[in-house]
Order: structure tokens, then sequence, then C-alpha cells
């Protein structure tokens, strides 16, 4: 949700890629830009052509060239060997393009393996960071600098972000998408590829915007895409029955049965969530958050905040005094 990114997603295609480090997260940001994203993605190598770790040839690939403030660069995970002593895990012409891209402003994230570039170029140093579970171990030994975190998908730490395992790519690209855009839309998109929405990088919770959507009844998932485009606005139940092309009674029958919760208490957890997400990531007060998801009340909104997630809007701050994680409450009444 920062305009000043540029949507320019640069991918870096090391000798030996592999391919689902490459393909899932760069699924994601299509799939984003086929929703209204402004993403365009980009691959360059060192040279024109590349063979992936599983054979597969790649080829037209773009040079290192310049990328600016606001793009982002994406390395995803190659097949690492053990190198001799003094010698580097990829090239000195990686090496210094990276760390060219990251004095020029561009955000860095990694996939799985892909860490060991980025700690090969020192962006790593000081920064917490994580990387595939068998290769933890040796990250710390050959970058002690670096703050190696294990038992997590993925961490943010700056512009530098950091993903495990291989598959955990497609959890880093919808939380760079959802830092972006914001969750309805990585809801969309994360709808669209079949898959869990994560809403943090330690928690296996699933958001509360993908949470009741594996489901085929297509009208309540209207009224579901609608309260998530649309959360600062007031909904009658009437309204949300003509967007069904139900009956008020008709919407009420199918979501509660559809969903095992009503269209209100639905959408206050959508806006309960949203809160949570802007309060983290922005730095709007409270009443901003408040109005920006739809409470009349920033008094009420207080109550509500602190009923479902056990402390109030203003403890949910980054920082010392918001960096316990949030917990999940059972639901308050819908207002």
């Amino acid at each position: 949700m920062n305009d000043a990114r540029s949507g320019r997603v640069v991918v870096l295609v090391l000798p030996d890629v592999n391919l689902l480090d490459l393909a899932g997260p760069v699924q994601a940001f299509d799939a984003a830009a086929h929703l209204g994203a402004p993403y365009r993605v980009e691959y360059v190598a060192e040279t024109p052509e590349a063979v992936s770790a599983q054979g597969l040839r790649l080829a037209g690939l773009g040079p290192l060239g310049a990328v600016g403030p606001g793009d982002l660069v994406l390395v995803p995970g190659h097949r690492l060997y053990e190198p001799r002593p003094g010698e580097l895990l990829v090239s000195t012409t990686v090496v210094e393009w990276l760390r060219a891209a990251c004095r020029a402003g561009a955000r860095i994230a990694s996939v799985c393996s892909g860490a060991a570039a980025l700690g090969e170029a020192g962006l790593l140093d000081g920064r917490r960071c994580t990387t595939h579970w068998s290769l933890i171990d040796a990250m710390r030994e050959r970058y002690p600098a670096a703050r190696v975190q294990e038992a997590v998908l993925y961490v943010h730490d700056g512009p530098v972000s950091t993903s495990a395992g291989i598959a955990t790519g497609l959890d880093l690209a919808l939380s760079l998408v959802e830092r972006d855009h914001g969750p309805a839309l990585t809801a969309a998109v994360a709808r669209q590829l079949v898959v869990y929405l994560r809403r943090s990088a330690t928690d296996g919770q699933i958001s509360a915007f993908l949470q009741h959507r594996a489901h085929l009844n297509e009208a309540v998932h209207r009224v579901q895409d609608h309260l998530a485009q649309h959360l600062d606005t007031p909904h009658t139940l009437a309204e949300l029955a003509a967007v069904a092309h139900l009956s008020p009674r008709g919407l009420s029958r199918a979501f509660t049965a559809t969903v095992g919760i009503t269209p209100l208490e639905y959408r206050q957890r959508l806006r309960l969530e949203f809160a949570a997400t802007l309060l983290a990531e922005t730095g709007l007060t409270v009443e901003a958050v408040s109005a920006r998801c739809g409470f009349r009340d920033a008094r009420h909104f207080r109550r509500l905040f602190t009923a479902r997630y056990g402390r109030p809007p203003s403890a949910s701050r980054p920082g010392p005094a918001g960096s316990r994680p949030l917990r999940t409450a059972p639901a308050p009444p819908p207002s």
C-alpha cells in the first residue's frame, strides 16, 4: 500500500535455479497483475540463457541492468555446491549487482537458498533472515553477522526479505503483495492460486479474508468479495442481498449455512483484521484506522479490537510496545 513502489519485479535467474522457487512467487505477482496490481515481471541473468537445477533451459534473459527505488529484486533459490576455500557461492558480478541494487533503494527478496547470494553481498549483515532448514547452520557459520532465524516462513527486515524452503516463496510473495496493495487483493490472489493465505511469518492462522472461502456458493462469494472491497462502507442486509441476487432471508440462510457465521459477523472479522494490518504497517492514528475500516465510533472500535486480539489498538504498533504477536479471541458481537 505504498505508492512509491514501482511495481517492477526484477527476477535474478542464477545458474541451477530451482523451478518452484522461481515459478511460485512469479505466478503470485502475475496473478496480482491480472487482478489490477501494477506489477511488471522481468528476468535478468549474467548470460542470456541458463539451465535450471531440474534441467529446463531458460532463454531470453535480460542483462543485469540498473534498478532503482521502488523496484523489487527477487532472487529464487539455486542448487548450491561446496565452494573451494575463498570462493564465492555466486559470481562477483552478481554480488556487485545486488549491492548496487540495494544502494539504489530497491527492495531485495530471496527464496530458499537464494539467501546465500544476499549473504555473499553482505546484505544480511545485522539483519534478521531465514533460509531452507537444511542450510540454517551453514548460513550461521558463513555469515556470522546475519541474524539467521529458524522455524519461520519468511522474514522482513527493512528492505530485505528472505523466505524458508522452496514453497514458502509463495508465502513471501503473498506477504509482499499484501504490503503493497492490502489484504483484500492478496486474498483474491491466494484464492486464484488455490492456496491458504498466512497472515504472518510465524503463524499458520488462515486470514479472515480467506478462511471461509472454501465453498462453491457463488452468491455467497459475491457478497464476500463485495464486503472485502468495501470495508469502510455501511451495509444493510437488504443491500447485501441485492449483491447476491437473493432475498434478505435467503441470503442469511445461505451465508450462515455456507460460512458458519452471519454476513455482519463476517464483515466485522474482515474489518478488525484489516485494522490490525493498518496499525502494524502504517502511521495512521487509531481514529483514522477506525474510520478507514468502517467503524463509526473509535471507542467502540477499541473495545471490539481489544476483545478480538487481547490488547488495545494503541499497543499493536511495531516496536517494543507492539512486538508481541496478536492472539485471536472469540469474535465479539458484530457492530
